[in-house]
């Protein structure tokens, strides 16, 4: 989108500049928000095959079918790839993926009433196309060149660099689905402490969420492959993020760490400029062969920023990138738990005392077993579910002492109900479909898109 010059558009020269503006992103409590985004994958009701962009059943119909909900098309070349309404938007993944980016709520309740709103929406559109929506973590039954690819320029530029550094990248791109909590912080030492519990967390929201055990119709012997896609994407953009834990971690360290995360791009004049593999230091030189002399603009920073993947990430607020996606109760429980974890401050330190000896060791350890074992890895003794349902009481109490309530009186813990209850089994979504697929479904997975479908 190009229009009248703004701030955003202002050259950057001071790298201070870049610093102060994730610290512009403090609020005061009663200014904190919730931002829930989740994916999903579209298939054809017929013969379960992703839908293409194009054609009478394709996504871009889907999208145009929506705009009667009162949603605004945003269009990339003549091409619909986006809608927004009311601080939300509906925007595609590389293959497709349907994703919903909520508008920053006050609580669950909201974010609930949102999730439900737009799959409704998404039902009724996709009823008269003859396609169905799934949230799972990993496509379960087609490959990477069944995929389709979606007409948005940065995917193309992401395409080419992504197996120049790692064998999963493209995997990451086309199959994966996830949900996402987007959480605010008070100042620069509330926002460490987060970082630092969330990051240590969120193995055990893989786990709790782990619902990706099938590649190509067959078991792929791991119950978050979602998760472990990402050990094989890209070293110098993913992972746990060892510096937050150092002393004199806060917003100039992060900086420091997205300088150093090699640029995908640059949007000018309407176009994706590649810029693979450059440095974000030198374009602040303006030293750059393919934009000489340039330099960056707090556009760029702002979309620099977007290509880094690591378990969670700070913009104006923290990411908690953890969690496969999954149906709609699984939708509103993510939110739940982090917002239990993270917005109450007595339940905020309880989860630091859980997680704050735990070593380097140990936090590497969590997040390269989880993928294969989820609640059952062993930990300390014990087992991943111990610690889940440590954290699931911790937040729960959170949640009560926030008594946001809905019309019935329940307050937002009555959200963590389905993690609970796989805690309690020791029993992970991706487990309950595997017993499945080796039972009452013959060894097929077709049947994950009529049972599990929205």
């Amino acid at each position: 989108m190009s229009g009248p010059s703004n701030a955003k558009d202002e050259p950057l020269t001071d790298h201070r500049v870049l610093v102060d503006y994730l610290a512009s992103g403090g609020k005061p409590p009663a200014d904190w928000r919730i931002g829930t985004e989740h994916e999903k994958f579209g298939f054809r009701l017929d013969d379960l095959r992703p839908p293409t962009w194009d054609g009478d059943r394709g996504i871009e119909a889907l999208l145009r079918g929506l705009t009667r909900f009162g949603w605004e098309p945003f269009e990339e070349h003549g091409k619909l790839i986006a809608l927004s309404k009311a601080g939300a938007s509906v925007t595609l993944e590389p293959a497709g993926q349907l994703e919903l980016s909520g508008a920053m709520l006050e609580n669950i309740h909201q974010t609930c009433c949102e999730t439900s709103a737009h799959l409704r929406e998404v039902k009724t559109v996709g009823d008269e196309l003859g396609l169905g929506f799934l949230g799972m973590g990993f496509q379960p039954k087609w490959r990477r060149e069944d995929m389709p690819w979606m007409p948005k320029g940065r995917y193309k530029i992401m395409r080419e660099y992504m197996p120049k550094r790692g064998n999963l990248g493209l995997d990451m791109m086309t199959r994966t689905c996830t949900v996402q909590v987007n959480l605010d912080f008070r100042d620069e030492a509330d926002m460490v402490k987060k970082f630092r519990v969330s990051l240590a967390l969120q193995p055990i929201a893989t786990a709790l969420f782990a619902d990706s055990p099938f590649t190509e119709g067959q078991p792929n012997g791991y119950l978050s492959y979602r998760s472990h896609i990402w050990t094989d994407t890209d070293p110098d953009r993913t992972g746990m993020l060892d510096f937050v834990f150092e002393d004199g971690f806060g917003f100039e360290r992060y900086v420091d760490y997205l300088l150093d995360v090699p640029m995908y791009f640059s949007y000018r004049d309407a176009e994706y400029i590649d810029l693979s593999g450059r440095s974000f230091r030198k374009f602040l030189r303006g030293e750059l062969d393919e934009l000489p002399g340039q330099l960056p603009t707090m556009r760029d920073w702002a979309d620099h920023m977007t290509t880094a993947f690591p378990e969670v990430r700070l913009k104006k607020y923290l990411e908690m990138r953890g969690a496969d996606g999954g149906p709609w109760n699984r939708l509103c429980a993510l939110p739940a738990f982090w917002t239990g974890l993270l917005y109450d401050d007595a339940a905020l330190d309880a989860a630091w005392d859980l997680v704050k000896d735990f070593t380097l060791e140990e936090r590497h350890a969590l997040r390269d077993g989880v993928p294969r074992h989820a609640l059952k890895l062993p930990f300390r003794g014990r087992s991943v579910r111990e610690l889940a349902l440590e954290a699931l009481k911790i937040s729960g109490q959170g949640l009560a002492r926030r008594n946001r309530l809905n019309a019935s009186g329940a307050n937002e813990a009555v959200f963590l109900e389905p993690l609970l209850e796989f805690a309690m089994a020791n029993e992970t979504p991706a487990e309950r479909k595997l017993a499945l697929f080796h039972g009452a479904w013959g060894g097929s997975v077709d049947p994950v898109f009529r049972e599990f479908a929205y």
